[in-house]
């Protein structure tokens, strides 16, 4: 749903309508004579005011923000610093103190300057590397020992041509490395490089002023928060459809990576999801339509991955995808076929299971609740249908129905829930609480608003326990800091995503901006910004934290709190935490699948650290191969554990293999879900709960 700023603000946008401008010309297939135009020049000025007037914080636009634009734009264009030279920085040093200025007063020719060059070295790279391709593939010397610092972040910038030069050509060596380890021949390595590279060169000559416009002003609007963003006209249709329900594509979320694309969230029960070959952290640098010829899309925009991924319903797209379990230099890649279809709300909803498990020489019943989204069907409530679907009216029947199955206590899943209504969030929290307030809202002037459960008495009053992990996000985390803040339910799992902040849409004369207005807080006076929700009972995460969540995005806001709106209550779990973190370490470090994970998850930092690449084969294939039997070696421990036969090599993923039916794997095979349960059961037997068999 779109919100709207008051008519104030509309007022001012119209006033500046009549600022004069003369409207830019420039040659066809060059980006040398681009220039904003009037609408660009307009819309600029308008989010510069729009967020003075309106943003959560109000940070001024000052010479410190500044220098934060202005780092922010050379990390967008040039995160490995592998383009531009010391020369080019030192030219641009001269702003660092002047973009606020130059915003204020609707000068965008530095951003534009600064873009230009970039666009000038790109292709000086390029024609580069290309040239080195020309000497053919067979001719690169692949048995000298050298490396190449892959990790350049904080690198200094090449002194010269011929620093960059030998920087490239370890670029393209690497990169036919790569490809030779994944399996490709000489003929085919040439053939897919130069049409990569050569494609980025067409791409070049393609660039448009809007191009420009939106990756400076967006820089500028993102230096407030990461959810403040500017769109322009062709983002703002995207945004829309992607807020739609009607959404026809594969059900993921992408982002820009380096020269990649990448998955930072799966929609629950979408095309990409079901397939069970898609995972967050996966690259995409290949699309294909149907059975017709992969693209490589290594170095496009994100916009135009986009377009090419999303289809007409019932089509077939193509991703070829870099595994996030690879290893960091490992390009082997596998082919995911998707069907390209709506995401159904019904698909969503929240369904129940029984996790059986015996503990102590008892056998007790639990019933898990998966609750994937935080959804509501908006359309048939204002209707007025009474059968209309909500996350809490179907939580309400299937809590009916396990309450007849006479369970022992529950357990709601809460696993890479993204989100979704803020409605929703509240009136599940109401099912179980006697009433009281459920979430903050404060607001840039610094007013609080409460919502509120008014309803006295609480639907299911039984013990509970909420698995968590680093995809729950923002609705799920004011449900689950609810009910942490009430002492309603043991928090098991990771530390959530820490997504607390509220966006609202903002038309302007040209594009969208999208800003933070306010923030969520729980009951507590604790926010669920940045920091997330921090489970009672932690479980190692399969994702990255320093990779994936608000803390890992750039200028996130930062956790705070603010005065409680509950007083504080004697905390029923607190004095057998201890107790449970214990017995559950204790039956962790005998557990396979946690065994697996902590082992997967050692190797996995081991080898990011590592920030540089041998450049000589023999060597990187002795790397690979050792990795391989590491990570055959843990699969086996894991497989022998559960009494599997163990792989004499790591399985490749089937294009063609049809994905795991849900609905025949039993809860108690998902290692945290039984784990969770297990710890609920142990709560209930120290504090004297457990029902007597």
């Amino acid at each position: 749903m779109k919100h709207f700023l008051p008519s104030t603000t509309l007022a001012f946008l119209i006033g500046l309508a009549a600022l004069p401008m003369s409207a830019s010309s420039f040659a066809a297939n060059s980006w040398d004579n681009l220039q904003p135009d009037r609408d660009e020049v307009i819309a600029s000025l308008n989010v510069v005011e729009l967020l003075k007037r309106h943003h959560y914080s109000k940070p001024p636009l000052d010479d410190k923000r500044s220098e934060i634009i202005y780092q922010s734009y050379l990390k967008l264009l040039d995160p490995a610093r592998s383009y531009f030279l010391a020369s080019d920085i030192a030219e641009f040093d001269k702003w660092r103190f002047q973009f606020d200025d130059f915003l204020k007063s609707g000068d965008l020719n530095p951003g534009f300057t600064i873009y230009k060059r970039y666009l000038d070295r790109i292709k000086s790279r390029l024609d580069f590397a290309l040239a080195q391709l020309d000497k053919g593939v067979d001719k690169i010397d692949l048995t000298t020992h050298e490396t190449l610092l892959v990790d350049r972040k904080d690198a200094p910038w090449p002194k010269n041509e011929a620093e960059l030069d030998d920087l490239w050509r370890k670029r393209v060596k690497d990169e036919v490395l790569r490809l030779k380890i994944a399996g490709k021949d000489p003929a085919k390595i040439q053939e897919t490089l130069t049409k990569r590279y050569k494609n980025q060169l067409a791409r070049l000559g393609q660039t448009r002023s809007e191009d420009i416009f939106q990756a400076y002003l967006n820089t500028f609007a993102m230096s407030y928060d990461p959810h403040t963003n500017y769109l322009s006209p062709d983002s703002a249709e995207n945004f829309d459809i992607n807020m739609s329900l009607s959404l026809e594509g594969i059900g993921a979320v992408l982002q820009s990576d380096n020269d990649n694309v990448k998955i930072v969230r799966l929609v629950p029960a979408g095309p990409a999801a079901k397939t069970k070959q898609v995972a967050t952290a996966d690259k995409i640098i290949g699309v294909a339509q149907g059975d017709k010829e992969m693209v490589d899309v290594i170095g496009w925009r994100l916009d135009e991955v986009v377009k090419l991924i999303r289809g007409p319903k019932g089509s077939v797209v193509r991703l070829e995808i870099v595994p996030a379990s690879n290893a960091p230099n490992d390009q082997t890649t596998k082919i995911v076929s998707i069907t390209r279809e709506a995401v159904k709300l019904e698909e969503q909803a929240a369904k129940k299971s029984i996790l059986h498990l015996n503990q102590n020489g008892k056998d007790y019943k639990l019933g898990v609740i998966e609750i994937p989204a935080f959804y509501l069907d908006f359309k048939a409530y204002r209707a007025g249908d009474p059968e209309y679907k909500s996350t809490t009216r179907d939580v309400k029947k299937l809590l009916t129905e396990l309450q007849s199955e006479k369970v022992d206590g529950v357990v709601i899943d809460l696993r890479n829930n993204g989100g979704g209504s803020l409605q929703e969030a509240t009136e599940l929290t109401s099912l179980f609480i006697d009433k009281g307030p459920t979430v903050l809202v404060r607001n840039a002037d610094g007013k609080v608003d409460v919502l509120e459960d008014e309803n006295s008495g609480a639907f299911y009053k039984g013990p509970m326990a909420l698995l968590v992990n680093r995809l729950s996000a923002s609705a799920s985390e004011i449900f689950a800091g609810a009910m942490q803040d009430y002492h309603r339910a043991l928090i098991i799992g990771g530390q959530t995503f820490g997504k607390g902040t509220v966006q609202t849409i903002q038309p302007l004369n040209h594009g969208e901006l999208k800003l933070t207005l306010a923030k969520f807080y729980r009951v507590s006076g604790q926010s669920t910004q940045h920091q997330g929700v921090l489970p009672d009972i932690a479980y190692p995460s399969i994702i990255d934290t320093k990779e994936i969540g608000e803390s890992a995005l750039p200028e996130a806001m930062t956790y705070d709190t603010i005065k409680p709106a509950i007083k504080p209550a004697v905390d029923p779990f607190k004095p057998f935490l201890a107790q449970l973190q214990s017995r559950h370490d204790e039956r962790s470090a005998k557990d396979a699948e946690f065994v697996f994970v902590e082992q997967k998850l050692a190797l996995a930092k081991k080898l990011m650290s590592e920030k540089t690449v041998s450049l000589n084969e023999a060597e990187r294939r002795t790397e690979h191969a050792d990795i391989d039997a590491k990570q055959l070696a843990m699969e086996n421990t894991r497989r022998k554990a559960k009494g599997e036969e163990p792989l004499k090599e790591l399985k490749k993923e089937d294009e063609d293999a049809l994905p795991v039916d849900d609905d025949k794997t039993k809860p108690e095979d998902d290692a945290y879900l039984a784990e969770t349960g297990r710890i609920l059961l142990d709560y209930l037997g120290l504090s004297g709960s457990v029902a007597k068999k």
